[in-house]
């Protein structure tokens, strides 16, 4: 299998990045919701997985390269507890930013939380899981991964990815959800510079949104 640096392919490896950090940009939800005849729920989500099943066979038949280029390798113990641990991190600094530092700033994400909170119980499970896989695929997995072939330095490649990512949730749910992502997206991804596990980081999104969507009781 061709495992050759990225650095040898650059418009390869722009392209893989102009759709995996790219797209997340362009309304997929909305696009989905509107063009997919899936409805409102799966029509919102279809797109998003579809990115990230573009993505795996990119790095395997355009790339030719492993999925271990994208993190995903079998997680050890170690790992699994870290990953636990860092969503404790980020629950616990969401949950300061909701009551502290969003209102200090005059934002609020409540109102998006309710109507997110009115869906089936098994339609925010998916949309939780759906968070985990896709975003850290998309940015973590490939979008740092490549960055960092790229450029040679793992700094830059977290800033950039990180930045994005935060970015990115501006679409959906305003300044406020920028701020919680940002946050989270710190703690994730220096997770990921450390372990660079992608399933590792998968687990600690999905503990961390599961928290919020799933477990917290709510009226």
């Amino acid at each position: 299998m061709n495992t050759s640096p990225t650095g040898k392919h650059p418009g390869r490896t722009l392209i893989g990045l102009l759709l995996a950090l790219g797209l997340p940009f362009c309304h997929l939800g909305d696009l989905g919701t509107a063009y997919s005849g899936l409805g409102p729920l799966m029509g919102g989500e279809v797109l998003w997985w579809a990115l990230a099943a573009v993505i795996l066979l990119y790095v395997l038949l355009v790339e030719h390269k492993p999925l271990s280029s994208i993190g995903a390798r079998r997680p050890g113990a170690l790992d699994i507890v870290l990953a636990v641990a860092a969503a404790v991190i980020m629950v616990v600094g969401i949950g300061l930013i909701f009551t502290f530092l969003l209102p200090a700033l005059h934002l609020s994400v409540a109102k998006q939380m309710n109507n997110a909170l009115q869906t089936p119980l098994w339609f925010r499970a998916l949309q939780v899981t759906r968070a985990a896989v896709v975003e850290e695929t998309l940015f973590r997995g490939y979008g740092l991964e490549r960055i960092r072939e790229a450029t040679g330095s793992k700094i830059a490649a977290g800033v950039v990815t990180w930045a994005l990512f935060a970015a990115a949730h501006i679409t959906s749910w305003g300044l406020g959800q920028v701020i919680i992502a940002a946050f989270g997206g710190l703690i994730l991804t220096l997770l990921y510079l450390w372990r660079r596990n992608l399933w590792v980081n998968m687990i600690a999104h999905w503990l961390t949104d599961g928290s919020a969507f799933l477990f917290m009781p709510h009226g």
